[in-house]
């Protein structure tokens, strides 16, 4: 019988390895190493449950094997939820573990469930509204998004980030005034740096002449501009047959976050596709393919039509392309 010292101890390691080591693990590409963690830190959770006395429900059975992988865990976590649905703590640990597995749209629905369950709690609210924006058609933040941050910004007015996400909201619909308006109530609150570069996206915002010109100003929009051409493979035709598969186009930061800068939407059927990524394809104002010198494009085939990559998903290796761009990218979905 495992004890309670030792679930204890695996849970506090799990914890920080996936907090320390998982991230840049991911960023990197290991991805068998970052499953392994997951699935550690999903083990690790269960037997927490099991040490502080949760519900029978969630508690895995002494013959229950361990998952040999982090869908195995996801699997079994899943299987608690049905038979416990109540566990905010469970909907939140399968969110964080769908996203590990790169199944956005999951991990959306689960926040969704948790919020359904605890709508009072700010970090939360936060962090289920990101990963709603995250899950949607180009990055935004619909309206359930925004009043999930109004009322975290309600609840705890102090709320850093929510105070920020209101701003991206407003600067992705127009209210240019009001994003501003909302960043500056952070300004007393941030350190030097932090508040500069703050003041910089203000500006940018109230467009201010010469406010943050980005270092290759003198080189018009429009020559940043990226045309890529996009053909599936012939092993795809039948899988697009249906026509519910989409294609998206995606530029982003070398090693750098996985938020777009740009990105564009098709239906797969209009393979061979030639698109032009610029300014207007960025789904945040405040990062634009303008103010780069080089990004990271590759194309999806996407069966569930969300951005964010699920399994099943066909995927084309990153290029990176410096600007402006000499010549147009060919990529071709489905290649050996």
């Amino acid at each position: 019988m495992v004890t309670g010292m030792f679930l204890a101890a695996s849970g506090a390691a799990a914890a920080v390895l996936g907090g320390l080591a998982l991230w840049p693990l991911w960023r990197a590409g290991q991805r068998g190493i970052g499953a392994t963690l997951v699935a550690l830190l999903v083990v690790a959770t269960l037997g927490l449950y099991q040490l502080l006395g949760t519900p029978a429900a969630l508690q895995a059975e002494a013959s229950t094997a361990p998952p040999q992988s982090i869908e195995e865990g996801i699997g079994q976590l899943q299987e608690a939820l049905r038979q416990n649905p109540e566990r905010v703590d469970g909907w939140v640990l399968l969110a964080r573990s769908q996203l590990e597995t790169g199944n956005v749209s999951g991990a959306a629905a689960a926040f969704e469930k948790a919020v359904q369950l605890a709508p009072d709690e700010p970090g939360l609210l936060v962090e289920a509204a990101q990963v709603r924006a995250r899950a949607a058609p180009k990055f935004l933040f619909d309206d359930t998004a925004l009043q999930w941050l109004q009322h975290a910004r309600q609840l705890a007015p102090d709320n850093e980030r929510a105070v920020w996400l209101i701003g991206i909201v407003q600067r992705q619909r127009g209210q240019d005034e009001a994003a501003a308006s909302t960043w500056e109530s952070l300004l007393p609150k941030l350190e030097p740096a932090a508040a500069n570069a703050l003041r910089e996206q203000i500006d940018l915002a109230r467009g201010k002449p010469g406010a943050a010109a980005p270092a290759n100003a003198t080189v018009p929009a429009a020559t940043h501009a990226v045309t890529v051409t996009v053909t599936l493979a012939p092993s795809l035709a039948e899988r697009v047959a249906s026509g519910t598969q989409s294609v998206f186009v995606i530029a982003r930061v070398p090693g750098g976050p996985p938020m777009p800068v740009a990105v564009e939407r098709h239906p797969a059927q209009a393979s061979p596709l030639t698109i032009t990524l610029d300014d207007t394809d960025s789904p945040m104002p405040t990062q634009k393919l303008s103010a780069l010198q080089e990004v990271e494009v590759f194309a999806r085939l996407s069966a569930s039509g969300k951005a964010m990559r699920e399994q099943g998903d066909v995927e084309s290796a990153p290029v990176r392309v410096r600007l402006p761009a000499d010549k147009p990218l060919e990529i071709t979905l489905g290649q050996p």
